[in-house]
Order: structure tokens, then sequence, then C-alpha cells
């Protein structure tokens, strides 16, 4: 931990202890510090006797993506979602793909500064029908994303959590009750990899996503990013795959993206295409209906397909949508326009069109 002059916005997940250090309750790492300590994720610390957000209202950029990229595929479907992080992370995985936002112990690279009103106001203005927290995990600056939402909320703009799920259980009711999506990170399916790799647990990130399917409205989907030699093995898939089909249920969408070396795990390959179609495959054939690949060029492995007759209801080239057969009735619902048979998701009438385009956005408070 290191020591400086802090300031911040007020938080409220904290307690003191004992010996005078203040722990912070918002993450399983629960970090005990003292005056001018920061924790772990670098953004939290002590500041007269209490834990502070220090990046409220700055972020590291804001652009407009595809919300297929979050990824999303069955939420609001080819639609642009305002996206934005601030800075640091609570876990400290050696293959992070944003590692230059998530491991910034500098900041100045928070340039745009936003209250949320400037933000919920910038989505209206560029057609965005979602914001997304994302980049690096909103649960360690979740008191800016949940006012965020609460803006956007009012001015009838759904908010989007891209995490890791490793948060406590009280913050994670609150910081749920703003959210409309999420797609949650679970990078292995094992503890010793969370271990060794992301010095963190799985344990909390299974009860993140248990919590969301039996206890919120939430609508999320899950991302594996397969390493090779780390987490890419048939039995673990299966495991994993066993597992979300018994707790979850077969609805919740699945994506397995390939890997490429950065940050600290530069020694390993590229993930080949035929390890994510197979992820894919052991999936379907567990009973997941909507199994996806990522991060490579496979048209079939990125449809929506009905799992009663087989009909590709949204085909996908990248982040273009190719071709349309959902059926969408308002509630926003959809039905295979075949069979009729109910389709998982978010579905708000035809579908958006605005393909791959990523577009960097200036916010000013």
């Amino acid at each position: 931990m290191t020591k400086d002059r802090i300031e911040g916005h007020p938080t409220h997940y904290w307690h003191t202890l004992d010996d005078g250090r203040v722990q912070c309750d918002v993450c399983p790492r629960l970090c005990k510090m003292r005056e001018g300590q920061r924790g772990l994720c670098f953004v939290r610390g002590v500041a007269g006797g209490a834990v502070v957000l220090t990046t409220y209202g700055r972020s590291s950029g804001f652009c407009i993506d595809p919300i297929e990229k979050k990824p999303l595929n069955h939420f609001l479907p080819g639609t642009p979602v305002l996206s934005f992080g601030t800075a640091g992370c609570n876990l400290t995985c050696k293959f992070c793909q944003n590692w230059d936002i998530s491991k910034s112990r500098e900041f100045d690279k928070l340039q745009d500064k936003a209250t949320p009103e400037a933000i919920a106001d910038a989505a209206v203005r560029t057609g965005c029908k979602s914001v997304a927290v994302t980049y690096n995990d909103p649960v360690i600056f979740m008191e800016y994303a949940i006012d965020v939402a609460q803006a956007c909320r009012e001015k009838g703009i759904k908010m989007v959590a891209v995490t890791a799920g490793y948060m406590c259980d009280e913050p994670r009711t609150e910081f749920y009750k703003y959210m409309d999506a999420a797609n949650v990170d679970l990078k292995a399916f094992t503890e010793s990899f969370y271990k060794n790799i992301c010095t963190g647990s799985l344990a909390p990130v299974l009860e993140t996503l248990k919590y969301l399917k039996h206890e919120t409205d939430v609508w999320f989907e899950i991302t594996d990013l397969l390493i090779p030699g780390e987490n890419d093995g048939e039995a673990e898939i299966e495991e994993m795959t066993g597992w979300v089909m018994e707790n979850l249920g077969p609805d919740v969408p699945m994506h397995f993206s390939a890997f490429h070396p950065d940050w600290k795990m530069t020694d390993k390959p590229n993930t080949p295409l035929e390890t994510v179609v197979r992820a894919r495959r052991i999936a379907m054939k567990n009973g997941i209906r909507y199994a996806y690949t990522g991060n490579v060029h496979d048209p079939e492995g990125d449809a929506t397909l009905c799992h009663q007759c087989g009909e590709v209801l949204i085909g996908r080239d990248w982040y273009d949508i190719t071709a349309w057969a959902l059926k969408t009735e308002g509630n926003y619902t959809g039905n295979c326009g075949n069979c009729g048979t109910p389709v998982a998701g978010i579905f708000d009438g035809p579908p958006g069109d605005w393909g791959r385009k990523r577009l960097p956005v200036r916010i000013g408070s």
C-alpha cells in the first residue's frame, strides 16, 4: 500500500478496526489501511479516518462502442453504447487486456472530467441507448457508477456494467439495483488460477453470478477468456458449463474469447480458433442455449440460434448484424420468427445499425 495525501469522494462501505486502521468492505480483499494509504485498487484510500474514492468524476476516456463489444449479444442488439472507465483494479490479472488503464498509477491518464448528468446528457445527444462502465472494473468506483446510472435512468438510458464480479455481498446488492445489464468475466473455473494469476478467488465470482440470476432482474452474460495451457482444458470447460447449467440455467449466454499475449503474460501464444470453437460446442452439448466465440472471425460462432428449431435469429460478422429473424412485440421480449419460441434477452424492436464503429467522445462537466 502507498501512503500520501489523499482527497476524494465519500464512501460508506468501510469500518474502523480496533488497531485504528480502516478496512474497505467493497471487495473480498478487505484492504486494511492507515491514514494516507491506498488499497490495492489504488483508487480507494483513507482520508480523515474514512475511505474515499479518488477517481469520482474522472475518466480515462469516453468512446461509443457497439454493445456487442462488451460483449452483450442479447441486450439491445446493434445499438451504440457510451463506454468509459477510470483507473485501477481490484484484481492483478497477469493477462490483462486493458492493463494501461486497470494497472495505471498515473492519474494524469484521467483527462476527461464529467459529472453523472453530463454523461447522461452525452448519451442522449449521441443517440446511445446505454452507458457502460468498463475498461477497468466498476466495482472499485461504484459510487461514481451508481450516480451515473441514476442520472441515466432519469433520461431513459440504460446502464451496463462490465466486471469481474469480485465483490462483497452488501455493496453488490446496492450496485446492481442500478444496473440494467452486465457482462461478468468468469476468468477460469479453478481456485488455483484465480490465486496464482489474478491474486483473487473464484468463490465470490460464483456468488455474484448466482445473485444476479436468482435475486435481480439484471440481464447478464458471461465471458471466459481462454488462455493456452492455463484454463482451456476440456475438463475445465465441461465443469464450468455444467456449473452454469445447474446454477444459472440454459439461458445465460456464454462467450468464449481468444487470448492474445499482453501485460505480464507475453510468453503464451494466441488462442487458436479451434479452441474457442471447441469450448462453444462443449457448452451447447451441455445445454447452454446461447454460446459464442469471441476475438476471432467466426460468423458461425457469432450467430444467435433458436434453440428449438435451429433458425439463425441474429447473424453477425464481428459486430455487424447480417441477419435478423427475431420477432419483437414490446416489453423487451423476443421470439423466433420461424417457430415462435421465446428468446432470452432484452430486445427493443428492430436491431440498431451501429455496426463495428468506435467513436471517441470528449465530455466536459
